[in-house]
């Protein structure tokens, strides 16, 4: 069997704690590791590692990069990221 060449995991992961989510992403990466994986995410711990992140705000590019080069350039993707982190923190 042929296995794809793109995998679209469309806010997948939100139901999931972050343990769960963590471990889920590691056991795909190795089944999707020869193909392009676009997730939609509204968790920055999601996508963080990803290659390239798009972030939209209100349905327009906010910013292109990433997860570092978005800290330091997309006043958007800061803000949800100091968001969640502190509300991680605050559920520790």
């Amino acid at each position: 069997m042929q296995k794809p060449e793109l995998y679209i995991f469309d806010d997948s992961f939100s139901a999931l704690d972050f343990k769960t989510d963590a471990a889920l992403r590691k056991a795909l990466a190795k089944e999707t590791k020869d193909a392009a994986v676009l997730i939609i995410a509204q968790r920055v711990s999601t996508i963080q590692h990803a290659n390239q992140i798009i972030v939209l705000d209100e349905g327009r590019m906010a910013g292109i990069g990433t997860h570092d080069e978005l800290l330091q350039n997309c006043p958007v993707y800061r803000e949800i990221y100091e968001s969640q982190t502190k509300e991680a923190q605050e559920e520790a």
